[in-house]
């Protein structure tokens, strides 16, 4: 099997490395964090396939957080929503919901601070990650939009990953493949 895979997206390449996640998959990882020019190209292209009836931009942390710092300042937002994966002393009345990603590979919950629940009360809500692959971390965070009362009006991320390419319902900028290894 090949060491690395070449994205190309938003005009850019990377050489990712194939890591194996399980005894039957490998995956491409593409890391974000610390990819200024991957996160400004990809706010700026992905900004323009977005709904412009937008009311607030949301996350999980941590990858997805600087891709949103940028849509948020392409798009002019004050604020966006972050869902954190651990309650802190300042939240009042978070609300959680459970979450099994294909790179977490165990449960984990999300938060959302009572403050920012009741900010979304009745707002339109995008919710923005990096990489969608099997949409339990989108979910997660649709759950908790939808807990607080908000509406989700679309789903993106600049990478769809295996089959959640196929998905009709989200908006991404490129496809990224698995790598299966049985």
């Amino acid at each position: 099997m090949k060491k690395t895979y070449e994205l190309k997206v938003a005009g850019l390449s990377r050489q990712l490395p194939i890591i194996e996640v399980s005894d039957d998959l490998a995956i491409a990882s593409f890391v974000l964090l610390g990819d200024a020019e991957m996160t400004v190209r990809a706010a700026e292209e992905l900004a323009e396939k977005l709904p412009t009836d937008i009311d607030y931009l949301m996350t999980a942390e941590a990858k997805g957080i600087p891709l949103l710092q940028e849509l948020a300042r392409v798009l002019n937002y004050e604020k966006y929503i972050v869902a954190r994966k651990s309650i802190k002393a300042y939240m009042a009345s978070p609300l959680e919901a459970s979450v099994v990603s294909i790179t977490t590979q165990k449960e984990q919950t999300l938060f959302l601070d009572g403050h920012d629940a009741e900010a979304i009360i009745g707002k339109k809500v995008a919710i923005i990650d990096d990489v969608i692959s099997t949409g339990e971390s989108l979910q997660a965070l649709v759950t908790l939009a939808e807990k607080a009362g908000a509406q989700v009006v679309a789903q993106a991320a600049i990478l769809a990953e295996g089959d959640a390419a196929d998905r009709n319902d989200i908006i991404f900028l490129e496809k990224l493949p698995l790598f299966p290894l049985k």
